[in-house]
């Protein structure tokens, strides 16, 4: 297996359990790690047999558009099944997601792992 790794891309979705933390989008900064075998992607230099990480990027930075989350748990698990059912190339992913809600930290994070199998 191989990963590709999009790391801290910064987005802005609605997140927190409070009404009014949910008001405005806040940033967030997103880890994504896609297992895949792109062995043959990198013999060939053919994009269809791997994942195009801009195409998934885009897709992340408009996810949060008419959506909200209470807790980043459940939008972490979101992210995770939307990539497995969206790239089946992908056999497991992992997402970190990190919220910059407490003043004297640098930010709370949480990471989801699910796989294909799990879906």
């Amino acid at each position: 297996m191989s990963t590709i790794t999009i790391t801290d891309l910064e987005v802005y979705y609605r997140v927190g359990v409070p009404d009014s933390e949910r008001a405005q989008p806040q940033r967030l900064l997103l880890t994504v790690e896609l297992e895949l075998d792109f062995a043959q992607a990198a013999r060939t230099d053919d994009l269809s047999r791997t994942v195009d990480y801009f195409g998934v990027s885009q897709r992340l930075i408009g996810l949060g558009t008419g959506r909200q989350w209470k807790l980043i748990e459940t939008l972490a698990a979101d992210i995770a099944s939307l990539l497995l059912q969206e790239h089946h190339l992908v056999d497991s992913v992992r997402v970190q997601v990190k919220k910059f809600i407490i003043p004297q930290a640098r930010h709370v994070s949480v990471t989801f792992q699910s796989s294909r199998e799990a879906v």
